[in-house]
């Protein structure tokens, strides 16, 4: 099966940062995107910023110039590099994979992590 393992949240100060990575592992035939998203207390879950094997990220725009996401597509790790916090930015943050796990899966699937908590103090 697949797993995904993220890392790296904490509680910073406000004008901090924080670095987020999560890992893939498990059966993975084709991967179609990573990213990330986030829940804050009593809110939905939102996309921060997601990147597709090969092209262009796509970010919230509440975080568009201070977080960063990257990929590493032999390991299937992202890393998402978090800028200038603000309490805002407090929620727990998701890890998402859509990929096929077996090249007889026709469809790609949603896998998410267990999270992490990004707290920012003010």
């Amino acid at each position: 099966q697949v797993q995904l393992v993220e890392s790296g949240g904490g509680l910073v100060q406000s004008g901090g940062s924080l670095t987020l990575s999560c890992a893939a592992s498990g059966s993975i035939f084709s991967m179609a995107s990573m990213g990330w998203y986030r829940q804050a207390p009593g809110k939905q879950r939102e996309l921060v910023a997601t990147i597709p094997p090969f092209g262009d990220a796509n970010y919230a725009d509440s975080v568009k110039g201070r977080f960063t996401i990257s990929k590493d597509n032999a390991k299937y790790t992202i890393t998402l590099q978090m800028n200038d916090l603000k309490p805002v930015d407090t929620a727990v943050y998701y890890c998402k994979a859509e990929l096929r796990p077996f090249h007889y899966e026709p469809y790609y699937q949603t896998y998410w992590g267990p999270g992490t908590q990004v707290t920012v103090s003010s």
